[in-house]
């Protein structure tokens, strides 16, 4: 099925912000946001935060991630938590953090409200940190009815693992109906390929840190990422492969019959579908609809890779599904925060006026 084809070319996704007289995304931007969000399920809007502004925000994660009693998260990525290769982590609910999360609803407010009443929860504030060595994530869906959004707080490169979406993907009323009605089938399929390709450049790069590459294996980390019987989605396991153990992909989904889709589609899929990295500057913030095809890449790099994220359900979800993708902090879990309060909280604020250089009114 030949290797991982990926896009670095996000233009297509991208709205440059403008800002109006209040410091909030200008009509015409949120106009285009929204466009963006109902045609690819994401949009890229480039230069939201200040250089000072997204500073704060890194500051922030900083300092969680230096806490040696940080919460960590529960939904991904486990193995690789455990080794240091990820710092998937929840932020406390703290005036600071609140304040930074504040400053980005408020700035997006024109965008968010079209999905998310006031009286929506907030279900996680995050920093999602890659190190090098860590697994590139299979292709998947988050649980759906919900906008998450990532910030940039620093320049992030391809080598670093910006995070892979595919356009298009996302889950809506009579979207079932697009390409002759096969349209969810077709998705599963290119995701099925996707991910072998993902399990095969996994597999291949922890073989070659097993022999001493760039980031050597810890004692016991080759047998827990490809033998254990441990709970995690994302990691080339072969056990759980075999055994059909793994909901993201095993072998159960190899049978002759997706095979065969696989090659008579195979031309159809690469026409219809197609990967797109975001390796955003600083300052850029990605919105998404949850139920969008998208992975966490491996770094490659030396470079840490830093993304502050925050998740807000737009729909009523089951407190017991928060889980299968969302790790709210134990402080977020005892007072529970909604879309309002941070729309009405003081916001963070790197200097008075910080943002007046991108400060300006569009004539629509």
């Amino acid at each position: 099925m030949q290797e991982l084809k990926v896009s670095n070319d996000t233009s297509a996704f991208e709205v440059p912000v403008a800002l109006d007289e209040s410091g909030r995304l200008s009509d015409y931007c949120v106009r285009q946001a929204l466009t963006m969000m109902d045609t690819h399920g994401l949009v890229v809007l480039t230069n939201l935060l200040s250089d000072q502004e997204a500073d704060i925000g890194l500051d922030l994660m900083r300092r969680t991630i230096n806490d040696p009693d940080r919460s960590r998260s529960a939904f991904a990525s486990e193995t690789d938590n455990s080794y240091l290769r990820r710092d998937f982590c929840s932020l406390p609910s703290t005036p600071p953090v609140k304040g930074f999360a504040a400053m980005l609803c408020q700035r997006l407010e024109g965008v968010l409200s079209e999905y998310c009443g006031r009286s929506r929860p907030v279900l996680e504030v995050a920093t999602f940190t890659s190190y090098l060595g860590s697994s590139h994530q299979y292709i998947h869906r988050d649980p759906s009815g919900v906008i998450s959004m990532f910030a940039a707080v620093e320049d992030v490169s391809a080598q670093q693992g910006g995070t892979v979406f595919v356009p298009g993907t996302h889950m809506y009323g009579g979207a079932g109906n697009n390409h002759g009605g096969q349209a969810y089938a077709l998705m599963e399929l290119f995701r099925t390929r996707a991910n072998y390709r993902i399990f095969i450049h996994n597999f291949r790069k922890l073989w070659h840190m097993s022999k001493g590459g760039d980031a050597p294996l810890a004692p016991g980390e080759f047998l827990d990422r490809v033998f254990s019987t441990k709970w995690d989605q994302h990691q080339p396991n072969l056990l759980r492969f075999v055994l059909g153990k793994n909901a993201q992909f095993s072998l159960r989904m190899l049978g002759p019959r997706t095979l065969w889709k696989l090659y008579r589609q195979r031309e159809a899929l690469d026409k219809l579908f197609t990967l797109v990295q975001m390796a955003p500057r600083k300052g850029t913030v990605i919105l998404y609809r949850s139920d969008l095809l998208h992975a966490g890449p491996d770094n490659r790099s030396p470079h840490p890779r830093h993304f502050f994220g925050m998740s807000i359900a737009r729909d009523i979800i089951e407190t017991k599904y928060w889980h299968d993708g969302y790790s709210p902090h134990p402080t977020l879990t005892a007072d529970p925060i909604c879309l309002g309060d941070l729309l009405d909280a003081p916001p963070a604020s790197a200097s008075p006026k910080t943002a007046n250089h991108r400060l300006r009114t569009l004539v629509d």
